[in-house]
């Protein structure tokens, strides 16, 4: 694929007296409608019976769901929701993953005006108090409740959604209260070309969405845990498309194949991939498996099935797909055949996974594939930054998209990334404090995350991630540590022994680390059929954690990025206690408030035996 964005000239620097640098693509954005489903109604008028969604049946075959198809249904489900008068003040609220169903629904809610509210299924399944989903009821005051599997989020209603709101089930399970069938939601409307009541009420409530019109609310935690729904507009979601568009010419040449697993609650899967594939007539296989060593064995089965044109996903996708293609010829020949480029983002990739990609498509194709990535949020809808298609490495961000302006403003020592353009939301929902914090005296909305340029002296090649400002500290010397990059590296030098790290050290005479380690790869290193604190306690474990210790010591250049010790933890991070996000992702602060015994334990002297220190020289 050749470059698709210009190097020389790609973008305008403006140094400001302030000392900020403002930095504007000079790539027009592309026009975009001004509702999201516009796209479907196009691609169903102009290739009807492409499939845009699949889903395995009971584990078996796909199940498929055509643009025209999706369009009907929409339309029969849209008019339930504007009977029941379902608006921003009065979401939809999805409590379940991906299916069928859950896309149908948000497609429907999205159509007519009504803001739909995807909610992370781990706060009805995994978390065990409901205090949050309690809160995000609370915040939304929804209109409908959705939940696709009823038994498996019985408790979580019971506990969180007021007896006086309407819920609705995609199966026939009894919940414990009265009850919607999805299939009675979208009743009444025509069979065979037959003129409904409904029909005349769902074409008024498409004509009045607008690009101001609220779209989403999607939850983030950010690194308090208290839930805020951010804003997502129809503008917002259309010009993040427009802006991928502009990026990737190649979107335009071919409808897009996706094999994607990443969830519809969070930004990257339900706005970034969901949407790309709707906006550009693709098909998308919703993928059943997870970058765990218990579930990546379903996306593999896919990826043997299915040759995608972009794959997009977590680093953790890249690292756990990394070693089935390693190993199976006839997989690799299958998922690089039609390979156009690949796209990671929601923290760093390990650059010897980036390499072991890059590695296998030349043994496969001949070819390295480009290998993209950006910045955004949430509240950018979410792409904002992105590189271009040389050669990149790990920490690299790239630079605005088309119609974004990004000022890069000092904050203390370091330099954080602001955004202004039609991608950014308005501010949270109800939540006029957290909006006024949000943005700066221009009007810029502040990503909290610090850049510094890959060249100094060749300022289009971007900027690289300096972590985020509200983790770093100090050290009692007075000395700063950037807790991002110090993450990155060490989850690189520990590859594939960890799955991830809280760094401490505030006000302490030295760095030390919490460690979450990988489990499956300590067994395999021991080979030790015990509990997982038996492997932990292992020799040939902790003198592999010694030894990897000792190497990134000598590579350090100060106290900043040296980790004197750590301590492996067993119990991995809980949802409940602030220590994980929704998304699955580390909350640094959560696991330092969380821990706090660990924590002192790094520090005790004389230091505990438990302790892993570098082995010696």
């Amino acid at each position: 694929m050749a470059a698709s964005l210009p190097r020389p000239g790609a973008h305008a620097f403006a140094a400001r007296p302030d000392g900020s640098l403002l930095v504007t693509a000079t790539t027009p954005l592309p026009p975009y409608p001004e509702r999201l489903t516009a796209h479907l109604v196009r691609h169903a008028a102009e290739s009807p019976d492409r499939t845009f969604l699949a889903r395995r049946r009971g584990g078996g075959d796909w199940e498929r769901l055509t643009y025209g198809e999706a369009l009907a249904r929409v339309e029969r489900l849209g008019a339930a929701l504007v009977a029941r008068g379902l608006s921003a003040e009065r979401p939809l609220m999805i409590l379940s993953g991906n299916s069928l169903a859950h896309a149908l629904l948000s497609l429907a809610a999205l159509h007519v005006g009504a803001a739909v509210a995807p909610v992370s299924p781990a706060y009805s399944t995994v978390s065990q108090d409901h205090a949050r989903l309690r809160a995000i009821v609370e915040l939304l005051t929804p209109g409908l409740v959705f939940a696709d599997e009823g038994r498996a989020y019985a408790r979580a209603i019971a506990a969180a959604v007021p007896a006086g709101t309407e819920v609705a089930v995609g199966d026939r399970a009894e919940i414990g209260r009265p009850a919607t069938r999805l299939g009675d939601l979208a009743a009444g409307w025509p069979v065979a070309g037959e003129p409904a009541a409904g029909a005349p009420a769902v074409a008024r409530a498409h004509a009045a969405v607008g690009p101001d019109t609220v779209a989403k609310l999607l939850f983030t935690s950010g690194s308090t845990g208290v839930p805020k729904a951010v804003i997502n507009t129809h503008r917002m979601l259309a010009a993040n498309q427009a802006m991928l568009a502009a990026r990737f010419p190649v979107l335009a040449e071919e409808p897009p194949v996706m094999v994607d697993w990443l969830p519809w609650h969070h930004t990257f899967g339900g706005n970034h991939n969901f949407n790309l594939v709707l906006a550009n007539g693709g098909t998308l296989y919703i993928d059943e498996g997870r970058p765990t060593p218990a579930a990546i064995h379903e996306t593999v089965r896919t990826l043997r099935e299915v040759a995608p044109t972009l794959y997009l996903t977590v680093p953790k996708g890249f690292e756990a797909l990394v070693p089935h293609l390693r190993a199976d010829r006839a997989l690799r020949e299958t998922f690089f055949s039609r390979l156009r480029m690949t796209f990671f983002a929601a923290s760093g990739l390990p650059q010897p996974v980036w390499d072991a990609i890059d590695a296998l498509a030349l043994d496969t194709i001949g070819r390295r594939v480009p290998m993209i990535t950006g910045l955004g949020a949430t509240e950018t809808a979410p792409l904002a930054l992105v590189t271009d298609d040389r050669p990149g490495r790990a920490g690299q961000v790239g630079l605005p998209a088309a119609g974004v302006a990004l000022k890069v403003a000092p904050v203390g020592a370091k330099r954080e990334a602001r955004v202004r353009g039609p991608n950014v939301t308005p501010g949270y929902w109800r939540r006029p404090g957290l909006t006024a914090a949000a943005f700066d005296e221009e009007g810029f909305y502040r990503l909290g995350d610090a850049l510094v340029p890959v060249d100094p002296d060749d300022p289009q090649a971007g900027f690289a991630f300096d972590g985020r400002l509200n983790e770093d500290f100090k050290l009692t010397t007075g000395i700063w540590v950037s807790v991002g990059p110090l993450r990155a590296a060490f989850l690189d030098a520990f590859q594939p022994l960890v799955r991830d790290v809280a760094i401490a050290g505030e006000g302490r005479d030295e760095v030390a680390a919490l460690v979450f380690p990988d489990l499956a790869a300590c067994r395999d290193l021991c080979g030790a059929p015990g509990d997982d604190g038996a492997v932990l306690a292992h020799p040939a474990v902790r003198g592999a954690f010694a030894a990897r210790l000792a190497a990134f010591a000598r590579g350090a250049t100060g106290s900043s990025n040296r980790v004197a010790r750590l301590l492996l933890l067993a119990e991995p991070p809980a949802l409940d206690r602030d220590e994980v996000t929704d998304k699955g992702s580390i909350n640094q602060r959560g696991v330092l408030r969380g821990r706090a015994e660990a924590v002192a334990l790094l520090y005790a002297e004389p230091f505990a035996p438990a302790l892993v220190t570098p082995e010696p020289a």
